[in-house]
């Protein structure tokens, strides 16, 4: 299977005109949070209505995930905590979203929204112990907008803005692979990355860049590698070597990837 992984397109409709036109190629695209801008000009709510028409466009195309992220919170809830309401509208499209969980091929793919607070966290470790029962020999991969904390694809240059909860559930599940975004300029900055192993499991963070395409990530699991590409150049991993650091970068592009025109 090959997957396109991007996160914090912040309603910057060039980068979805994009991701519409490359969904084709893509088995799966994995959106891990902040479609959204609350620092737009653009009303919220008109903002919702654009980006659900753009990844029903995607959907349309190939097999979509969807997590929300910081940005994507546009309702507060009855006890108070902000929550993506909008979001409800892409499980009546087929799409996955927050509290979804989907197996494809060999793979379980659990998808969870950003908590705001105790009752959404609380669904959220629910959530964790019932597709825990549902993994036995599969692929396990997460979808979560945060990276963990303390981990290089949470590294801004100055601080660790990654969520110190994740990093325990790592510790007690051990997924195959986190897909995150939040904290763009992780695989800028030095002593950052957009991968990263904690204990046995990878993390992604594709990382935000301005202009058309975004820095994306594609992760071909019957090859085994993972592909970042972004204006700065292109990296990999082996998905079953060990994590080079720093991750050199790449000369030429691999022969099994075929660049959008």
């Amino acid at each position: 299977m090959r997957c396109l992984v991007v996160s914090d397109l912040h309603y910057a409709l060039p980068q979805f005109d994009w991701l519409t036109s490359v969904a084709p190629r893509y088995d799966l695209i994995v959106f891990a949070g902040d479609a959204l801008d609350v620092g737009s000009m653009v009303d919220f709510s008109a903002q919702t209505l654009v980006v659900q028409k753009y990844l029903q466009r995607v959907a349309d195309k190939t097999q979509l995930i969807f997590c929300s992220g910081n940005h994507d919170l546009d309702f507060r809830s009855e006890s108070g905590e902000k929550v993506a309401r909008w979001i409800e509208r892409l499980h009546k499209l087929g799409i996955a979203c927050d509290g979804d969980a989907l197996v494809i091929g060999d793979t379980l793919y659990s998808v969870f929204p950003w908590w705001d607070g105790p009752s959404v966290k609380e669904r959220l470790i629910a959530q964790l112990s019932a597709d825990a029962t549902r993994r036995a020999t599969r692929r396990w991969i997460w979808a979560h907008h945060a990276p963990p904390r303390d981990s290089q694809t949470s590294w801004s240059g100055k601080q660790s803005f990654g969520d110190t909860e994740l990093t325990d559930w790592i510790a007690q599940y051990s997924p195959d692979v986190v897909i995150s975004g939040h904290v763009h300029q992780s695989p800028f900055v030095e002593n950052g990355s957009w991968a990263d192993r904690v204990g046995s499991t990878w993390i992604f963070n594709s990382g935000r860049q301005y202009g058309s395409p975004p820095a994306y990530i594609v992760i071909d699991t019957a090859i085994g590698e993972a592909l970042w590409i972004s204006a700065m150049g292109a990296q990999s991993v082996r998905l079953d070597a060990p994590l080079p650091r720093p991750i050199p970068s790449l000369h030429a592009l691999p022969n099994w990837f075929e660049p959008a025109p």
